[in-house]
C-alpha cells in the first residue's frame, strides 16, 4: 500500500559543504509530486535523502526528519537497505544489469530477499512487466540480455525491477532525460498508471513533462552559487503553474532563468 511522506526541518551535507537546508514538505499517497529547480538547486540530493542513497556518497550525512507514514526513516536502528526496499530509486540514465536476462533483472530483488518459489517468481516478473507496460514486447525473450533492449524498454524494464519488490513509494531522478519523445510518452503514461499503486516522486528539469505527470510541483532553488539549495514553494501543480505565490518560481517556469 501507497506510503505518505513526511519531511522537516532536512537539512543534507557532502562532507562539511551544505547542499540543501531546511526543507519540509509532505507527499501524499498515490500522486506524483514533480521537483523542478535550476541544475545544482538540490533536487536530486534531496530525492535520495528520501530513501537514505544519499548516505552512499562518501561523507554524505542528514539532519531532520523522513516520516514514512509513522515510521522515522533515520531513526535509531533502522536499516537503510529496509528502507531501499520500501522506497525504491529509477535512475537518470537506464541501468539493467548488463549480464542478466530480462527475467533475472526483474527478478534480482526478489531473489535477494529469498521470499519466492520458482512458480511464484516467474508470476511476479509477468505481473511487474505488465505493470511496466513492457510485457507484450519482451514475453517470448525473457532470456535473452536486458541491454539488447532500447533505452525507453531499458528504462521500463528498471521501472518493473523497482515495482516487482512491491515498493510503498517509488522515486524517478529525471527517467526521461535520456530517452526519445515517444519513449518519454510511453513512461509519462506509466507514471500516471503507478500512481493508482505506488506514491511517486520525481526529478524533471522538462516544465512541460512535470505540467502533465504531476499532481503537486515544488520548485527548488539557489540563493546564490555555493549556497545550500531550498525549497522556495509546494503546491498543486496548477497553481504553481498559473499562479505562483513566490515571484523567483514565475521567474523560473517563464524561463527568465534557469
Amino acid at each position: 500500500m501507497a506510503k505518505r511522506i513526511d519531511v522537516s526541518g532536512l537539512t543534507a551535507y557532502y562532507g562539511s559543504h551544505k547542499a540543501i537546508e531546511d526543507i519540509s514538505m509532505t507527499v501524499e499517497p498515490r500522486s506524483v509530486t514533480a521537483f523542478i529547480g535550476p541544475s545544482g538547486c538540490g533536487k536530486s540530493t534531496f530525492l535520495r535523502t528520501l530513501n537514505r542513497m544519499h548516505e552512499v556518497t562518501s561523507g554524505g550525512r542528514v539532519e531532520g526528519k523522513v516520516l514514512l507514514d509513522d515510521e522515522d526513516l533515520y531513526g535509531a536502528g533502522v536499516d537503510p537497505v529496509s528502507v531501499r526496499r520500501e522506497v525504491g530509486m529509477v535512475f537518470q540514465r537506464p541501468n539493467p544489469f548488463p549480464t542478466m536476462s530480462i527475467f533475472d533483472n526483474v527478478a534480482a530483488g526478489l531473489r535477494l530477499n529469498g521470499s519466492y518459489k520458482k512458480g511464484e517468481l516467474s508470476d511476479v516478473v509477468e505481473k511487474s512487466l505488465k505493470g511496466a507496460n513492457l510485457w507484450n514486447e519482451v514475453k517470448d525473450r525473457l532470456n535473452k540480455p536486458g541491454s539488447g533492449l532500447s533505452g525507453g524498454q531499458q528504462q521500463r524494464l528498471c521501472i518493473a525491477r523497482a515495482i516487482a519488490v512491491e515498493p510503498k513509494v517509488l522515486l524517478m531522478d529525471e527517467p526521461c532525460s535520456a530517452l526519445d519523445p515517444i519513449s518519454t510518452l510511453a513512461i509519462e503514461d506509466l507514471i500516471g498508471e503507478l500512481k493508482e499503486r505506488f506514491t511517486i516522486v520525481i526529478v524533471t528539469h522538462n516544465m512541460q513533462q512535470a505540467a502533465r505527470v504531476s499532481d503537486r510541483t515544488a520548485f527548488f532553488n539557489l540563493a546564490a552559487v555555493g549556497q545550500p539549495g531550498k525549497l522556495i514553494e509546494i503546491d498543486d501543480t496548477e497553481r504553481i503553474f498559473s499562479n505562483p505565490s513566490v515571484q523567483a518560481t514565475e521567474d523560473y517556469i517563464s524561463g527568465r532563468f534557469g
